[in-house]
């Protein structure tokens, strides 16, 4: 018998006052059972840091040709495509002729360096790619937080971002690898 996602209850109570977007998102996510609760709180920070009303989750993991997030426009194209993790070059290759944008988010701390090392230079000819990696404390530290559950502010604010709930705030420390965002 196969195992079934967890499915999670977050509501996320943004304010990026870097883009004056104000507003409480009530989000279901289903936890893959081959995902972690970093990985699945990874997504969380993807979603606040890019909220918008069009900004839907999609199959993820159950889905070789969908991101973790993404954002079509009015006729279907898609505007934003967001990814998590450590993902092949050629998927981002591949997102990067579908989207008008395509976001990674890298995290795991030194496997994030090997990994860019190793495909820095073929990354670097996607023009429409942002490579950004989260800082390991802040994400194994949210990932302490999750509760099925959970009520979590999220704070952005001249480039700094914050998630806070009952246990408390963790700021959370983004680097951009490539490209301008």
């Amino acid at each position: 018998m196969a195992l079934k996602a967890t499915v999670f209850k977050v509501e996320l109570d943004i304010a990026d006052m870097d883009r004056q977007y104000y507003q409480n998102h009530a989000l279901t996510l289903a936890q893959h059972p081959s995902e972690t609760d970093e990985r699945m709180m990874v997504r969380v920070i993807a979603f606040a840091l890019h909220a918008d009303e069009a900004l839907g989750f999609t199959r993820g993991l159950c889905a070789d040709d969908e991101p973790e997030l993404w954002k079509k426009d009015l006729t279907g194209e898609i505007d934003t495509w967001i990814d998590v993790g450590l993902p092949e070059p050629r998927r981002l290759r591949k997102a990067g002729h579908r989207a008008r944008r395509v976001y990674l988010y890298a995290f795991g701390g030194r496997a994030v360096d090997v990994w860019w090392a190793r495909h820095r230079t073929e990354l670097a000819g996607i023009d429409n790619l942002v490579v950004r990696v989260l800082d390991p404390e802040a994400t194994t530290a949210l990932a302490a937080t999750v509760e099925r559950g959970m009520r979590i502010s999220c704070t952005l604010e001249d480039g700094q971002l914050w998630f806070s709930d009952a246990s408390g705030t963790v700021a959370v420390g983004i680097t951009t690898l490539h490209g301008a965002g």
